[in-house]
């Protein structure tokens, strides 16, 4: 008997989850059809859309201009029932526009300069801008999204 309804999350429980983690595997598919998973920082908004940078001569950007299928995994837990993820699938967006760069590297790093303070934000952009201009822009906008949480379970498995 299948047990996935109890343990799939609501909305809220899966934004806790990327809330709580800082790293997610994007998976593309490689130059030689096999998953390439690699760790990225990320930010999402409400709808789940997930974002992200990479050098734009990256092996991720190369794999996601042939085919722009992802999956993204977020999980955390050691023992079974401790277990809770997250995968979403979909398809990859990119962007080398300069201030979707900085604003998804600010993003990413949780370093927003607060919107009040004009030198802070100045110096913020500063120094991602240094980078920013070789980076592109990933964003994932979920097609299906998969989830659990092993503690719903109550100890019975």
């Amino acid at each position: 008997m299948s047990r996935r309804d109890q343990i799939r999350m609501t909305d809220e429980e899966i934004r806790d989850l990327l809330r709580e983690n800082k790293t997610i595997i994007l998976n593309s598919v490689g130059p030689d059809g096999y998953p390439h998973p690699m760790p990225m920082w990320f930010s999402f908004d409400d709808d789940l859309v997930v974002s992200m940078t990479t050098f734009r001569k990256s092996q991720k950007i190369l794999n996601l201009r042939r085919d722009p299928r992802v999956s993204l995994l977020v999980e955390s837990g050691t023992e079974y029932q401790e277990l809770e993820g997250v995968v979403i699938y979909g398809r990859a967006e990119l962007s080398e526009d300069l201030d979707d760069v900085i604003a998804a590297l600010l993003a990413a790093a949780g370093q927003e300069a607060p919107a009040d303070d004009a030198e802070a934000q100045k110096a913020m952009r500063d120094v991602m801008e240094k980078t920013a201009s070789k980076r592109t822009v990933i964003r994932v906008k979920p097609e299906r999204v998969i989830s659990w949480n092993h503690a719903k379970l109550g100890g019975v498995y």
